[in-house]
This record gives structure tokens, C-alpha cells and sequence, in this order.
């Protein structure tokens, strides 16, 4: 409940500074305090409507998409039943709900986690994963997984992608308003006024808004890389270090390439995008290197 209150807090703090900046701008540039409040909330309903709908969604996405298959103590055999009584040993020393938990069919060595929330969480792991790594290796990837859900990742992701979304929406409008110079300018057809109102300013915002959404992208793309260390040194506390690397050595090595478009590739503990501001994990190198200065 602190982490929760803390996050909110951050998050709303964040914004109204933001907010204090965007009014004082809105004023130097002639543009009536009504006007851009309005389009600020038409922005928020919409930037984040489909942020929140994506993560209440995002576990029967997953088991749909990936067509996962549950497992239960009962039902669980081999490696997978020790995983099953890792991660509930796990979720009952955080004092969460026992996360879902689950297989499905990818020779990709990946595992990810997903849900609305840490009580109403998603763990799941690739048959590959499962084949190429031992007990101890697989534990320390459920403890990876197990820091994103205890952390509330899924939120906070949540959230920052809604910010995103509402102020990319918000300033691709105001830019292509003060680019057709209305700028609050009364509508004489309609008899309104404001900054939403000139179908004509559309096109200019519809371009706008993907540029603007490219640099977006690489403010979520370095909140990515930065949860995936903090998840790798959970699983460190959670397990061990040395663990933890060899799994993240192997999984590197046994790398399968697939041309599949991943919804989910942002959650998966494996990405081989080439480094850039758009990468949405850390070399492998850079994550061993992290994890080789726990166990000094």
C-alpha cells in the first residue's frame, strides 16, 4: 500500500508541475485558459482510456494470444512443478496472491508477467525457457518476473504510457493550432471557439502527433531498460546472483530468432533489438555486468 500511495503521489506531482508549465506556455502564446484546460481533458480521457483498458485486459490477452497453458500444483510435473512451489514461496514471503502461472509453446527462450495488478497477476514461461534452463536458472527468472509484479511495473507502465499518450495528444493539437495560426480564434460557421475546432488543423496534428510519439517512445523505452535491472537484482535478493547470470547467459546463447510481431516483447526478460533509445531491455552484458558488482 506505501509502494502504491508513493507512485500515485510521484505520479500526480509530476503532472501538476507539468500542468503549472503547459498554463504558463498556453498564456505566453495567446491561447485562453478555457480552451486548453478543455483539450487537456479530452486528451486525458483519451490517452489514458486505452492505456487502463490494455492492462485490465492484459492477462486474458496474454493467455489468448500466447494460448497458455495453466498449471496448478495438481497439474504441474517435472521443472514446472518446482516453479509453481518457487514462485508460491515467493509470493508468500512479498505477502501477495499467488500469481497465475503458466506454459506455452515457443522454442524463444523468454518469460514474462502481466496483470492489473500484484494480486491479480500473470507469471509465464516458454517451453524453450523451460527446456534450456535448470531448476535453480528458472528460479532466478521467476524471482525477475516476480520484482516486476511486486514492484506494480504493469501499473507504472500504465501510467507513464496514459502521461505519454495525453500529452502527445495535447501538443500535437496546440502545435497545430499555433501552425494555422487559430489559436483560440472564434469559429464563425460554428459560433464556437477554442483549438479543437478547425477540421482543416487535422492533418497537420495527425503528423505531428507520430512525431511526437517516436520521441515518446524513447522515454518509455529507457523506463523499460531501467525496470529491467531493478527486476534483475530482485531476483538476485530473491535468489542468487551467480544464478541469475547464468541464466541470463544461457538465455542469451540459445537465442531464437522469430518474425513474430510481440505485443508483449516489452515484458519478456529476453529482447534482442539492437541498442539504441528505442531498446526496450539492456545488452545482456550490461545486465551480468549489474549483477557481478551484487556479489562483491
Amino acid at each position: 500500500m506505501k509502494a502504491l500511495i508513493k507512485r500515485w503521489g510521484l505520479f500526480l506531482t509530476i503532472n501538476l508541475l507539468v500542468l503549472a508549465v503547459l498554463g504558463f506556455i498556453m498564456q505566453l502564446i495567446g491561447i485562453p485558459s478555457g480552451d486548453w484546460i478543455n483539450l487537456l481533458i479530452y486528451c486525458a480521457i483519451f490517452g489514458f482510456a486505452g492505456a487502463i483498458i490494455s492492462l485490465f485486459a492484459s492477462k486474458a490477452m496474454a493467455k489468448s494470444s500466447y494460448k497458455i497453458t495453466p498449471l496448478t500444483r495438481e497439474t504441474a510435473t517435472g521443472k514446472a512443478r518446482y516453479l509453481y512451489d518457487t514462485i508460491e514461496k515467493m509470493a508468500a514471503h512479498k505477502g501477495i496472491k499467488m500469481p497465475e502461472f503458466g506454459i506455452y509453446q515457443s522454442p524463444d527462450n523468454n518469460a514474462f508477467a502481466t496483470g492489473a495488478s500484484k494480486h491479480k497477476s500473470l507469471i509465464a514461461f516458454s517451453s524453450g525457457i523451460m527446456h534450456n534452463l535448470d531448476e535453480d536458472e528458472l528460479a532466478a527468472v521467476a524471482g525477475h518476473e516476480m520484482t516486476h509484479v511486486t514492484e506494480g511495473d504493469m501499473v507504472t507502465t500504465t501510467l507513464l504510457m496514459g502521461t505519454m499518450n495525453t500529452f502527445v495528444l495535447f501538443l500535437a493539437n496546440v502545435l497545430a493550432a499555433v501552425l494555422s495560426g487559430r489559436r483560440g480564434q472564434r469559429d464563425e460557421s460554428s459560433g464556437s471557439s477554442g483549438i479543437m475546432n478547425n477540421a482543416g488543423q487535422s492533418a497537420i496534428a495527425m503528423i505531428l502527433q507520430n512525431v511526437l510519439m517516436i520521441l515518446a517512445n524513447i522515454v518509455l523505452a529507457a523506463h523499460s531498460r531501467h525496470r529491467e535491472f531493478i527486476a534483475d537484482a530482485g531476483s538476485a535478493e530473491l535468489t542468487s546472483p551467480g544464478h541469475m547470470i547464468t541464466a541470463l547467459e544461457k538465455i542469451s546463447g540459445a537465442h531464437v530468432h522469430t518474425t513474430r510481431k510481440d505485443a508483449f516483447a516489452i515484458a519478456k526478460i529476453n529482447s534482442k533489438q539492437i541498442m539504441s533509445l528505442f531498446a526496450t531491455h539492456p545488452p545482456i552484458e550490461k545486465r551480468i555486468e549489474a549483477l557481478r558488482k551484487l556479489m562483491v
